[in-house]
């Protein structure tokens, strides 16, 4: 067994496939929420990357927190995830291409907002500095004017 700073235990090994408490907050420490790409759930469970039945070890670097959607994703869908040397998550597609949190930004090297510019131009929609200016002053919201202007009756059809 490995010990922490504190006595508390860090590494179990082979003897266990359950955390130790102390395990368990020092995972909770580093990954802090689901590691997947582009997800940041905090109700997690711990993950043995290489799985113990298949000989790996409860220790903080065979580890990663993951909700249960994605863990699932990894046991039975096909996803695989591991660590790096400083403890960055890659994940892989079943596939085996990487799964990156966001895509990458189309290539653009004109102005910044031409193409949205462009667009807008075609449908007719100018924009000036009053575009956006809200007209709400902050006064409470009348509720039977805002229901009468969104609810419409349905119309009655003629009986033949």
């Amino acid at each position: 067994m490995r010990h922490g700073a504190g006595g508390e235990i860090l590494d179990v090994g082979r003897r266990t496939r359950t955390l130790s408490p102390a395990l368990r907050r020092a995972l909770a420490a580093r990954d802090r929420q689901c590691r997947f790409p582009g997800y940041g759930n905090r109700r997690c469970d711990a993950h043995h990357i290489e799985h113990w039945a298949d000989g790996g070890r409860t220790v903080l670097d065979n580890l990663l927190l993951l909700c249960r959607r994605h863990h699932r994703a990894v046991h039975e869908e096909g996803f695989r995830g591991t660590l790096d040397g400083d403890g960055n998550a890659r994940f892989l597609r079943p596939d085996g291409r990487l799964l990156v949190a966001a895509p990458p930004a189309p290539a653009w090297t004109g102005p910044a907002l031409e193409p949205t510019n462009r667009r807008l131009a075609a449908a007719g929609n100018a924009i000036d500095p009053r575009t956006a200016m809200p007209t709400w002053q902050g006064e409470r919201l009348d509720l039977d004017w805002a229901i009468s202007v969104l609810w419409q009756p349905r119309r009655k059809r003629r009986s033949e």
